[in-house]
């Protein structure tokens, strides 16, 4: 399932691309059962701890997380951390099915189509299930190179956000700005909504024209690392599931072979990898297929040196938003 030519002309001049159908629905089955068990866990530990009196164990994939959140936000939010993991933000889970998310063969046919046969996947892939009436739910204007390290601003890393259900603009599809990445890495603001990094809407040319992107389950939307985008409310009765997975080439700053011993507050940070905190490892590599990361045991183990390893993760020196600042918008 490789990009055609207009394809790949279509995401390098307006800085996205909707592919359908990269997963089937037999494909995606495995991580929705991986989800729905770690709910399962959480949401009985609660009852058995009489933090939670109802569990809704029959409700179907998209409904219980919900449903649980309208009985008792309280537990609900317990379950939903457990679903973030250790590191906070969603990439807490790498079991096997996680992993055959990530290698998926014609996701990686697609990925080869626009950086080459040397494939580097990261550990920086999060599930996100966007609660019903949840404004922390909603992510304000970002590029995803606002997170990473400034010496990587040139390197083409690939964010794929694939829908683990079908995704509209009433239950908060992503939003992005066609022909917004050609300007580079614009200024974000640390504690925007949610706590995440935010871009005024002031600085961003053209946001009149942003679009939603509304998108059956299985496919994907590629964006480049500084294509600008959002999401916004979920205003059904159900939760929107979805998972965002990158890649980059062997040439773009990595981390594999290192430890988070290797990365010290004294290191320039120009020797780092994108984004040191989290681990990055080779999935597709014609010259070294030996460094090929192939069996879902070991890309746990990866995962996990750098989840309980706690390397030094710089980041950038973004200015903390203020009241001031919100209003100008």
């Amino acid at each position: 399932m490789s990009l055609s030519v207009s394809e790949l002309d279509h995401f390098r001049e307006h800085g996205y691309l909707v592919k359908p159908a990269v997963f089937r629905d037999a494909d995606m089955e495995p991580i929705r059962d991986a989800i729905s068990e770690i709910i399962s866990d959480a949401a009985d530990q609660l009852q058995r701890d009489g933090e939670l009196e109802q569990t809704f164990p029959d409700a179907r994939f998209e409904d219980r997380l919900a449903q649980l959140y309208r009985h008792d936000k309280d537990a609900a939010k317990k379950v939903y951390g457990a679903i973030m993991g250790n590191i906070g933000s969603g990439g807490g889970y790498s079991g096997a099915a996680m992993f055959d998310m990530v290698r998926h063969p014609p996701l990686l046919s697609c990925i080869q189509s626009i950086i080459g046969d040397e494939i580097v996947g990261s550990s920086v892939y999060r599930i996100r299930p966007k609660l019903p009436g949840d404004s922390h739910g909603e992510v304000p204007w970002h590029q995803d190179s606002g997170y990473t390290l400034s010496h990587c601003d040139t390197y083409m890393v690939v964010t794929c956000w694939i829908p683990l259900v079908d995704v509209s603009i009433e239950n908060g599809c992503l939003y992005i700005i066609p022909d917004s990445h050609h300007e580079g890495v614009y200024t974000h603001y640390t504690g925007g909504h949610g706590g995440f990094l935010e871009i005024m809407k002031r600085d961003i040319p053209n946001i009149e024209n942003a679009v939603p992107i509304e998108m059956a389950a299985g496919g994907v939307l590629f964006l480049t690392n500084v294509t600008p985008h959002a999401s916004f409310d979920n205003t059904t009765d159900k939760v929107r599931w979805s998972i965002d997975l990158r890649y980059q080439n062997a040439a773009t700053p990595n981390n594999v072979g290192e430890l988070p011993g290797d990365y010290t507050p004294e290191r320039a940070q120009v020797t780092m990898a994108c984004y040191p905190g989290e681990a990055d490892f080779v999935l597709q590599s014609p010259s070294h297929p030996d460094r090929v990361v192939s069996d879902a045991d070991e890309f746990h183990r990866l995962r996990e040196i750098y989840v309980n390893g706690h390397a030094h993760s710089p980041g950038r020196n973004w200015t903390p938003l203020t009241e001031r600042t919100a209003a100008e918008q």
